[in-house]
């Protein structure tokens, strides 16, 4: 018999969440996934006709709370935010370190297989951008995390999809970088925008089996 796995997603509501989620859903090795939220998962982002997927709405201020959900295969994290909707650095700081870095520890507490979350390109601890240092010193604090199993970060440049609230600025990039695309080659190719899908199926690629 086919050994079936059990995901935990944290942060499915996003782009990428929402993408992976549904991937996990058609892959038949996966027969559970546990989807921690801060709100309720509108059913028609998502394709799952056997109901595999669980969903709870959690308070992230009380993370610590949640741990017996992380009794799973496989840990996937989407956690993050900008600047801009967190209204400051610090609120920023918060979900995109704090969280996330709750998530890794929770994962190796319940001795997860494998734990695999979303970094950014350029991520780098000692880089003047606020966004790019906390990005860095998180893949520092959890890549050195002692008895976490497995774990890898996939480091995206700008993201393309439609998302529920639009970010302005975003969008703007987005149309330049796609326009500039073709002749983007060599050392510039790594930074074309990426479909949600992509970095989803590089997120479950990661996992172990």
């Amino acid at each position: 018999m086919t050994r079936k796995y059990t995901a935990c997603v944290v942060g499915a509501s996003g782009l990428v969440g929402k993408a992976l989620v549904n991937q996990l859903c058609q892959d038949e090795r996966y027969e559970s996934i546990t989807c921690l939220v801060r709100s309720v998962l509108p059913a028609r982002h998502y394709y799952d006709p056997i109901g595999k997927i669980k969903p709870l709405v959690i308070d992230f201020d009380q993370f610590q709370d949640y741990q017996g959900y992380f009794t799973v295969d496989h840990v996937y994290c989407c956690l993050g935010t900008t600047i801009k909707d967190a209204g400051s650095k610090s609120a920023f700081r918060r979900v995109d370190f704090e969280f996330v870095h709750v998530a890794a520890q929770l994962a190796r507490a319940q001795r997860a297989t494998s734990f695999v979350w979303i970094s950014s390109l350029h991520a780098n601890a000692k880089s003047k951008s606020f966004y790019l240092k906390v990005k860095g010193e998180l893949e520092n604090a959890i890549l050195t995390m002692p008895q976490l199993n497995n774990a890898a970060a996939v480091r995206p440049p700008l993201l393309d999809g439609h998302r529920d609230k639009p970010r302005a600025g975003e969008r703007f990039a987005l149309k330049v970088l796609k326009c500039l695309s073709p002749i983007m080659k060599g050392p510039l190719e790594k930074y074309r925008p990426v479909d949600a899908n992509q970095v989803a199926s590089q997120m479950i690629s990661l996992q172990v089996f």
